[in-house]
């Protein structure tokens, strides 16, 4: 098989081998770079919808970050300080670096089942996950750092190793909890970076912000159709599978407003919340 990166995306046949060269990079720029090829050749009919390759148990990394558990990871410094918002910047480039794989893993993994469409969302949310790293890994050389300065942690990968062979889940945990969760929380760590003069780093995370309330919004979509074509109820799915799996994510406060945008309603969270 080809090599991967951006000449392994070129030499795919398939949708299936395209998202394998994703997973299979690395090197964090070189995988951003072969994310957005993989949407441009999907995008423009190159790749096949054909699923001829399975995806591998885990993505390549690269030798930095260094990857702690959550419990080991430093303290991100005095609140409002360029150290700190630095180590913020870091934290959130991970976490889109993590989330390329996720949903180029989701695409290639879970996409035979089902519709061409959802092909078409998971590989756009990949796109966009790159242009997120793209920008912070960008943010941070401008302030004088770089992606891999800082530890990091791997818990968001975990959830996808837990969910590899269940749709409903990954769709539950991930889009609908993990993302959802970033949107509760952005607005003010926006508003932290603006508070410090920050504007440049503020704008980016706004651009991202609203980004992600489409993606929980194709999360949310697709875990509809899946729970009508098996024929269960979405909400006390949903509320099920996160009291199983992560109900430590679901706490107050919400962004309501942001959730309701993305088709998250309080018939899904309301009540585990209150359960808190």
């Amino acid at each position: 098989m080809s090599e991967a990166g951006r000449s392994g995306v070129n030499a795919a046949r398939s949708i299936a081998e395209a998202c394998r060269m994703v997973l299979l990079t690395a090197d964090p720029r070189e995988k951003a770079m072969a994310a957005r090829s993989a949407a441009r050749a999907w995008r423009s009919g190159r790749l096949e919808h054909v699923f001829d390759t399975a995806m591998p148990d885990r993505p390549l990394r690269p030798d930095r970050p260094e990857l702690l558990p959550p419990n080991r990871m430093p303290k991100r410094g005095r609140a409002g300080s360029e150290r700190a918002r630095i180590a913020m910047l870091h934290a959130l480039a991970h976490i889109e670096y993590v989330a390329i794989d996720l949903a180029f893993d989701c695409a290639g993994r879970f996409g035979a089942a089902l519709p061409r469409d959802f092909v078409d969302d998971w590989i756009g949310v990949g796109a966009d996950e790159a242009m997120h790293f793209a920008l912070l890994d960008r943010r941070l050389n401008a302030m004088g750092s770089f992606y891999g300065a800082h530890p990091a942690h791997d818990g968001l990968w975990e959830t996808a190793e837990k969910t590899r062979d269940n749709l409903t889940a990954r769709l539950a945990l991930v889009p609908m909890a993990l993302e959802a969760r970033g949107l509760d929380v952005t607005p003010a760590t926006v508003a932290r970076f603006e508070a410090a003069g920050d504007s440049a780093s503020a704008r980016i995370l706004t651009r991202i912000y609203t980004d992600e309330i489409r993606h929980v919004a194709a999360g949310t979509k697709w875990f509809e159709s899946w729970c009508e074509t098996v024929g269960c109820i979405p909400t006390e799915t949903w509320q099920a599978l996160i009291a199983q799996h992560f109900l430590g994510v679901v706490k107050p406060p919400f962004n309501d407003s942001a959730r309701h945008a993305a088709g998250l309603t309080l018939d899904y969270y309301g009540t585990l919340a209150a359960a808190r």
